[in-house]
C-alpha cells in the first residue's frame, strides 16, 4: 500500500488514522501551506521582476533586443542567487524558463508582443486545465496542494468535504485566469505593445492574490487533511515491530528445552 491514496474500505489490521490538526489551527495551517506552495513574497517578486524590467526598458528606448536580454539576465541572476544561498529554486527555475521562452519569441519575432505571447498562451491553458479538472471532479489544485498538506490524493476517496473544497478552488482559479486573459488578448491583437506590457504587469499580481484568497477560504472551512505520510510511516513501524516480536518469540522457542529432552540427557 502506498501513501498516495488509501482504500475506502477499512482494513481490520490497519493502524488507526493519524489525527489531523485541531480545527482551530486549520486556518493557520492552510495559510502557511499556501504561502509555501506559491513561493510567498520572494517568489512573487522573482516572478514579476524580469517582466517588469522588460516593460520598463522597452517603454524608454523601444529596443526589443536590449529589453529581452536584460530580462533574461535578471532571471538567471535570481536563480544563481538562490543557488548560492542554497535556497529552494523551484519558483526561480520556473520563472527563468518562462522568461527564456519569452526572450526567444521576442528575438525571433522582433516584437515586444512576442515576449508576452508564450506566457499568455500558458495562462489560458492553465485556466482551461483548472476549469475542466474541476468540472470532471479531479481538481488540479488538489493534485498540486495534496503533497504540500501531506495528504497526497487521499482527498479523492477518503475526504469528500475536502475534495469539494478543491473543486471550488480549482474552478475559482480557472475562471479568474480566463477572465484575465479575456482582457489581455484583445490588447494583444489590437492594442499598443507598451500599453499591453503595462496592463499585463498590472494584472500579474491581483488575480493571483484573489485566487489564493478563495483557495484559503474554501480550504480553511473544509475538513482537515489526512496525513497519509504519517499513516504510512506508522504502518511500516507497526509491521517492523510485529516482525521483531515474531523473531523474538521464535528465538525463545528455540532456546526452551523440548519435552523429553532433559530425560535423554540423564540417561546419557
Amino acid at each position: 500500500m502506498t501513501p498516495l491514496d488509501k482504500p475506502t474500505t477499512p482494513d481490520p489490521g490497519a493502524v488507526p488514522a493519524v489525527p489531523a490538526a485541531p480545527a482551530d489551527d486549520q486556518s493557520a495551517v492552510t495559510q502557511a501551506a499556501l504561502f509555501d506552495a506559491f513561493g510567498g513574497v520572494r517568489g512573487t517578486v522573482e516572478t514579476m521582476l524580469p517582466g517588469l524590467l522588460f516593460v520598463m526598458i522597452y517603454t524608454i528606448n523601444k529596443d526589443v533586443k536590449m529589453s529581452a536580454i536584460a530580462a533574461g539576465v535578471v532571471a538567471v541572476l535570481l536563480v544563481v542567487v538562490r543557488l548560492a544561498r542554497k535556497d529552494t529554486v523551484k519558483h526561480a527555475f520556473s520563472g527563468v524558463f518562462g522568461v527564456g521562452v519569452g526572450v526567444a519569441f521576442a528575438l525571433f519575432t522582433g516584437s515586444a508582443k512576442g515576449f508576452y505571447l508564450p506566457g499568455m498562451i500558458y495562462g489560458v491553458c492553465l485556466g482551461l486545465a483548472f476549469t475542466l479538472s474541476a468540472l470532471v471532479g479531479f481538481p488540479l489544485l488538489g493534485v498540486i496542494l495534496g503533497p504540500v498538506f501531506k495528504e497526497n490524493l487521499s482527498w479523492r476517496t477518503r475526504n469528500p468535504g475536502r475534495k469539494k473544497a478543491y473543486v471550488k478552488a480549482s474552478l475559482a482559479w480557472g475562471l479568474i485566469f480566463l477572465a484575465k486573459y479575456a482582457i489581455l488578448f484583445p490588447l494583444y491583437w489590437w492594442g499598443d505593445e507598451t500599453q499591453l506590457g503595462w496592463v499585463l504587469i498590472a494584472l500579474k499580481l491581483p488575480p493571483m492574490v484573489l485566487a489564493v484568497y478563495f483557495t484559503w477560504v474554501f480550504l480553511a472551512k473544509a475538513p482537515p487533511p489526512i496525513d497519509v505520510i504519517a499513516e504510512y510511516e506508522a504502518e511500516e513501524a507497526a509491521q517492523e515491530a510485529a516482525k521483531a516480536e515474531k523473531a523474538a518469540q521464535a528465538g525463545q522457542s528455540a532456546a526452551s528445552p523440548q519435552p523429553g529432552q532433559s530425560g535423554r540427557h540423564k540417561r546419557a
